[in-house]
């Protein structure tokens, strides 16, 4: 408690205890994440997004034209003002968006930020990928309730939303003005030019203001997913996505809502953010990124959205949700005062890092991975590593065991959603159980000191196997933003394993196809091909994939396979097959270099395969690396043996396999050796192999044989089932512990081995002087293994080399089975006696005899207690095993030195002997793949490989939609938008130049008045002419549409084209609007200016003949305006006359079909009446105006609808075709019923300046049968659907035909209260008659097709009130 003296009251600050609940309230409900998403440069979706970090893409390329012009903006020199010295980033690819999605009206687009429109797309695959999109089947009520307690918290930097700058821009106007007019530019060119620089801006509309608002990205997702919950959007710069998580977790913890969708949206790489980050200075010059490198300069922005679906865990175990990670912890916190706004401090990190750990209640040891913000700048980066050098030192003595990566070596920085990104990448991290790559590290920044810290770049994509049984993996992602705020959250795994279809990222996949000949399995590829490279081709290559999976082949089939790493490398290899069968159609096998393999029948395998494992001395590092991040079992088989390792404090063996990167040579050569040593390599090959072996049992593979070359034979022994799997890993690691204790002192002779090849029937003899060698295994009919001290080693390898032979020192840490290693019998057999035998299921052959192993137990036991010290006879296995029946030999484990053995001993024998992992370089899943292949094509029976990879479905829009439109990372901007700005571009307008100084005006003006007056002098010019105009209404036709006759164009050959450019500065008397011109009419008008100027007439005058052609072409332009003006206001005319007479026709007709039946007929010749009088009418109001039009063909005065008197002149006649009403014909015997017209017409403009004319008339109203009046009344609605259907479709750009009566207008189309006002009020346009309409009753018709029946309602209603009135 704390006395303010000055305040004079008591403050209560926060008691130690309270402290601590506030911080463990994760602790005590931690937030699981259920769902994610992401759009990411060269990523469309989450899968993509992995598949590129794990294959280590670097995404960043150049601007692409459709952000901003690389000519326009860049330039090296960082000082250049308003240039960029930056021309590569992170740029999102092309999405396709079908607005109908998501009910947004097509016409709104470009006034909706891209920002806003992207992240419905990826809210949507987020939700999707949850559990609980749309394509999920849910009870309404569950589903229903939940939705209304989800909520969206998004990370949105305000200023980078674009469509801020072409609606601001476009405001610049008057700016553009007073500079074109300060350059001397005329009024009537200055705004030309400006309307000419709006067309390239979106204009302003009522959709503009909610479209650029940086709130409604969260907004329309609620609003679209129908989403009950909270929404908004949170500003914190590049840490915006992290404090929008946080939010999120509260709302959560507080139980305001029970799911939300959280992350980070950043869509701006415009110039605009270039400049930002240029003049800084932040932004890198090189071409890539690579954060914590000597080398780093700086950073590159990226485009990218990523969003994450968050449940209570217990809700989510609740209901059974798939869960990728759980957030443990979150700490937060500010730099303080400090030296800049935007300079990092180490400081204020180091608070928050420390309030994650205790937030989360375990010390920072325990973390495996931490996930950095890592820019690239290098104070930034400095920061950061000294802050995390500084917690995650206390109380730690281990040294680099914190793998330290940034997704934005990759991607760039993504501001807004750099956060997002980062912890989308952790946490499928933890779920794949892997440690994820930085890229293009290549020597670590001195400064940092990473050597002496427990951290370590990490380079390369590695399994991450866990050490401590007890402690599940766990990583940290920071995020950090301008203004000194802080964000650090802590991740932990949900299961330390997977079970099930879990991996996102792509394998090499399998494709096998067959037919009965030869010639049809061409055909079948051929066919295979050309779908491939179809517009399906993608759906068809994953059905290609699945029916490839579990194929039985006849044996009598020929058949083909092979393993693509993708679609494109499917159809090269597909092609390589059909060359191939081709040009060898009669082969029975062949086998192409890049993995095609080919027979024409299958064999029988059946008791004739035999499986081999191999020993020491075929280890090496990283080996089976893309194995172990794919398959969950070979992962098991190495935390076996290290849980193994860790009981008795021992290194883990995972980790000396898979070691951290480093950029020493020494150290690589340290990790090396570390493996070569024995207690650590034959642990390392007994656990690849027995997880190989795990991975085609799974598949189906069984062996008939089992043999293994010396360690081997012990994992021959476990997969013939003599041994359990605890037993096995038990005596693995003891037989590495045995053999690596030498009997004596540490500095004593272990020996070592010398493989040598040749003819070595002379060996024996050759050694025989060297007492101390041995000849340890005879491996083939042309190797064996001499073994012994060191000394004798290096004596025979010389003399040998001398004599011819290939000699290779193997990688052993001892001479195994000689007496270098008889101290490891002794415990050895001391572990043996301690576990339980079992009879084998199969055969296993013996390494010390040649031939099987006895079935009894105690038996097997003796012969591999003395296994250590014998000679291993592999060639004589070998020929005991083909005696046998053995056919097909398949190496299980590193290398395929035995695969080898087999072949050279077999010779050319008929025989197949494949290994698993032939090369230490490669790719070890595709290389496990392509010989599990070539065992299928050789007639193996297996089924699917891996069932770990998980197919999500696909979120994107249907290719052939019309309504599709692609979305960029710049705003959408229609191709119509986009024609008509290039359309003015062309449009021929040319700044006039200015033509002479005040001194020639005058002389000229001088001359061309006295020219003048000597050709007309009697010509007068009234002030306000009037244009004559012969209007005639033609007989009625059955077209509804009125047409036009072209105005006459004046002939472009009487103004000369060429004309020299001015030589004064002053502008010409101002614009058209002035009568200041009429001087020159008489000399316009006389027949010689209705000539074009030859050169004659130009000579006669050599003073004003430049002046004169300039005025003239001033002259000519203004009465162009003049006609296209006038041509506007005829096609007004005739279009009120057609719409007056449309509505007679209407009236008429709703009268003649709902008159009361009693009534008698019309005369005929009345509707002749009606049809001429009205006609007549028309003529003689368009007579009166001509008359009164006839004055003058000059024109001074721009008309306006308003003012009809004041239409400008022409001298051309206009012919209007206006359609007659149509009267329908009714029987002699129905009686007369006359209503005044003007009690039915519409209160139009047009209807209301022809009533005075026509209210002498009268309409007959007729009866007709009922089910005229119903017939009627039906085309009369289906004539309203339609109106509706038509007018929706023009006010929101939905094609007519894609729209149904039965969609809602707001939830299908995303039609708004605005945009339903506006379609009302065209529909009562183009229906006059409509009556007043109640805006409680329309609210309630939600549907196209409700408020169709609705209108058409109130429309009989309103013509059955006029009929009681008569």
């Amino acid at each position: 408690m704390h006395q303010n003296s000055s305040l004079g009251k008591e403050i209560n600050y926060m008691d130690a205890q309270s402290q601590e609940q506030l911080h463990s309230q994760l602790q005590r409900v931690p937030i699981a994440i259920i769902g994610m998403s992401a759009l990411f440069p060269k990523a469309k979706n989450l899968q993509e997004y992995w598949d590129n970090i794990i294959g280590k893409v670097d995404c960043i390329t150049d601007i692409p034209t459709s952000r901003w012009n690389i000519d326009d903006y860049y330039d090296p020199d960082p000082t250049v003002p308003d240039k960029t010295y930056c021309k590569r980033g992170g740029f999102i690819p092309d999405i396709d968006f079908n607005p109908l999605e998501f009910g947004l009206p097509p016409n709104i687009l470009e006034v909706t930020d891209i920002a806003q429109l992207l992240s419905l797309v990826v809210a949507k695959a987020a939700m999707e990928d949850a559990g609980y999109g749309e394509s999920k089947n849910f009870s309404s009520n569950i589903h229903d309730k939940l939705r209304q307690r989800t909520g969206v918290v998004l990370g949105v930097i305000g200023g980078c939303m674009q469509l801020i700058v072409p609606l601001t821009t476009r405001l610049q106007y008057p700016v553009w003005e007073k500079v074109l007019k300060s350059s001397g530019m005329s009024d009537q060119d200055t705004q030309k030019v400006i309307e000419k620089m709006k067309l390239a801006y979106v204009g302003w509309e009522e959709n503009s203001f909610p479209g650029w608002l940086a709130n409604v990205v969260s907004g329309r997702i609620a609003n679209r997913l129908d989403l009950g919950g909270m929404n908004c959007v949170v500003d914190a710069a590049c840490a915006s996505s992290l404090t929008a998580l946080k939010m999120s977790i509260s709302e959560l913890i507080e139980r305001r809502c029970d799911m939300m969708i959280t992350g980070g949206v950043e869509t701006d790489n415009s110039i605009f953010n270039y400049m930002c980050f240029s003049k800084t200075p932040a932004s890198s010059k090189k071409d890539y990124l690579n954060p914590f490198d000597a080398e780093s300069d700086g950073m590159m922005v990226g485009e990218g959205i990523g969003m994450l679906v968050l449940k209570r865990l217990e809700d989510a175990e609740r209901d059974g949700d798939r869960i990728y990670a759980v957030i443990k912890g979150m700490g937060t916190g500010s730099d303080g005062k400090s030296k800049s706004i935007y300079a990092p401090h180490p400081e204020g990190q180091t608070r928050t890092l420390r309030r994650a750990y205790e937030d989360a209640g375990f010390p920072p040891t325990s973390i495996g991975l931490i996930e950095a913000h890592g820019t690239g700048t290098p104070v930034g980066d400095l920061c950061e590593f000294t802050a995390l050098n500084e917690v995650f030192s206390e109380n730690n003595l281990q040294k680099e065991h914190i793998a330290l990566g940034s997704v934005k070596s990759q991607i760039g920085h993504t501001k807004a959603a750099a956060g997002s990104a980062s912890l989308i990448k952790a946490v499928l991290a933890l779920y794949h159980k892997v440690l994820p790559p930085t890229i293009n590290v290549t020597n670590p920044n001195p400064k940092f000191g990473i050597d002496n810290s427990p951290f370590y770049l990490n380079t390369e994509v590695r399994p991450w196997l866990q050490p401590d049984a007890d402690t599940p993996r766990r990583a940290g992602v920071s995020s950090f933003g301008f203004g000194g705020t802080n964000y650090h959250v802590v991740l932990e795994e949900y299961k330390s394993e997977q079970n099930f279809a879990y991996r996102l990222h792509n394998a090499p996949q399998s494709v096998l196809l067959w037919a009965d000949t030869p010639e049809q399995l061409l055909a079948k590829c051929e066919d295979a091909k050309s779908q491939l490279e179809s517009a399906t081709g993608n759906q068809y290559y994953k059905e290609l994939i699945n029916s490839s999976k579990s194929s039985d082949i006849p044996l009598a089939a020929a058949r083909v396979g092979f393993v693509a790493i993708s679609q494109l490398e499917a159809g090269e290899l597909l092609q390589i097959a059909i060359k191939q069968l081709q040009k060898q159609p009669q082969a029975s096998t062949w086998e192409h270099p890049r993995g095609v393999y080919y027979r024409k029948l299958g064999m029988s395998l059946e008791g004739k395969v035999v499986a081999m494992f191999p020993g020491q001395g075929s280890q090496y590092l990283n080996m089976g690396s893309k194995l172990a991040i794919n398959f969950p079992t070979l992962r098991q088989a190495y935390k076996s043996l290290d849980d193994l390792f860790i009981e008795n404090g021992l290194q883990p063996v995972s980790q000396v396999v898979f070691p951290h990167p480093t950029f020493d040579s020494n150290q690589k050569a340290s990790q090396i050796e570390a493996l070569q040593r024995t207690e650590n390599a034959q642990p390392a090959i007994g656990a690849f192999s027995a997880g190989l072996y795990k991975i085609l049992q799974q598949a189906g593979f069984k062996a008939d044989f089992v043999m293994g070359h010396s360690f081997g034979e012990l994992t021959a022994l476990w997969a013939a089932g003599v041994l359990s799997d605890a037993d096995y890993f038990y005596l693995v690691k003891a037989r590495g512990q045995a053999m690596s204790t030498t009997k004596n002192d540490a500095d004593c002779d272990a020996g070592s081995m010398l493989a040598v090849n040749g003819d070595i029937r002379q060996i024996p003899q050759i050694i025989k002087g060297l007492s101390h060698l041995n000849v340890a295994n005879f491996n083939s009919p042309n190797q064996v293994v001499l073994s012994g001290a060191k000394p004798e080693i290096a004596t025979i390898q010389q003399i040998l080399s001398k004599r011819g032979y290939s000699v290779t020192p193997l990688p052993v840490s001892a001479a195994f089975h000689t007496r270098f290693v008889s101290h490891a019998c002794q415990p050895f057999a001391e572990a043996i006696g301690a576990i339980a035998f079992h009879s084998p299921k199969i055969p296993v052959y013996s390494n010390t005899t040649g031939k099987a192993y006895s079935t009894e137990p105690e038996s097997i036991q003796k012969t591999l207690e003395g296994h250590l010290l014998q000679s291993v006879l592999f060639e004589q296995e070998i020929e005991n095993l083909y005696a046998a029946g053995g056919y097909c030999f398949v190496e299980i484990g590193p290398r395929q030195i035995l695969t080898n053995f087999v072949k050279a001993t077999l010779g050319d024998r008929p025989h197949l002997a494949i290994a698993l992992n032939p090369s230490r370089e490669k790719d070890s899943d595709l290389q496990m793949r392509q010989a599990v292949m070539q065992l299928r094509v050789a007639g193996l029976s297996l089924q699917n490989l891996d069932p770990y990879q998980f197919e999500p479905l696909s979120t994107e829009v249907a290719k052939n939609n019309r309504l599709n439109i692609t979305l960029k990372g710049s705003n959408y901007v229609s191709e119509k938008t986009k024609t008509a700005f290039e359309k003015a571009l062309q449009d021929g307008h040319q700044i006039q130049p200015e033509m002479v100084n005040q001194l020639e005006t005058a002389t000229a003006a001088q001359f061309v008045s006295s020219a003048a007056t000597t050709v007309n002098t009697d010509v007068t010019f009234p002030e306000h002419p009037n244009v004559p105009i012969d209007v005639t209404l033609p007989e009625a036709t059955t077209n509804a549409d009125v047409a036009f006759l072209e105005p006459t164009t004046v002939n472009k050959d009487v103004i000369p084209t060429e004309f020299m450019s001015a030589t004064s500065a002053h502008p010409l008397t101002e614009t058209a609007n002035t009568s200041d011109l009429s001087f020159i009419v008489p000399y316009i008008e006389s027949k010689e200016m209705m000539q074009p100027i030859s050169q004659s007439a130009h000579n006669s005058f050599p003073v004003v003949g430049t002046y004169l052609e300039k005025v003239l072409i001033q002259f000519y332009n203004h009465q162009s305006e003049i006609l296209r003006v006038h041509d506007q206001y005829l096609k007004s005319q005739a279009q009120s006359s057609q719409s007056f007479f449309q509505l007679m026709q209407e009236q008429y007709r709703v009268l003649l079909g709902n008159v009361n039946p009693n009534h008698q007929c019309i005369d005929s010749t009345v509707e002749k009446t009606l049809t001429n009088e009205l006609q007549a009418n028309l003529v003689a109001t368009a007579t009166t105006e001509n008359a009164e039009l006839q004055a003058t063909s000059v024109v001074t005065q721009a008309p306006t609808l308003e003012t009809q008197q004041q239409v400008p002149a022409n001298t051309l006649a206009f012919t209007t075709p206006v359609v007659q009403p149509q009267v329908t014909s009714v029987s002699e015997q129905t009686p007369k019923l006359e209503t005044p017209v003007n009690t039915l017409v519409s209160t139009t403009p047009v209807a209301q300046a022809q009533t005075n004319s026509i209210n002498h008339l009268t309409i007959p109203l007729p009866a007709t049968q009922e089910n005229s009046s119903i017939e009627t009344e039906s085309s009369y609605n289906a004539s309203i659907a339609e109106s509706l259907l038509s007018v929706i479709s023009d006010k929101t750009g939905y094609p007519a035909e894609m729209l149904e009566t039965e969609m809602h207008l707001e939830a299908d189309l995303g039609i708004d209260s605005i945009k339903r006002a506006e379609i009302i009020g065209a529909m009562q346009d183009l229906f006059p008659n409509l009556p007043k309409l109640s805006p409680e009753e329309l609210g309630e018709q939600r549907t196209i097709g409700k408020i169709s029946a609705y209108l058409g309602t109130k429309i009989a209603e309103a013509k059955k009130k006029c009929l009681s009135v008569v």
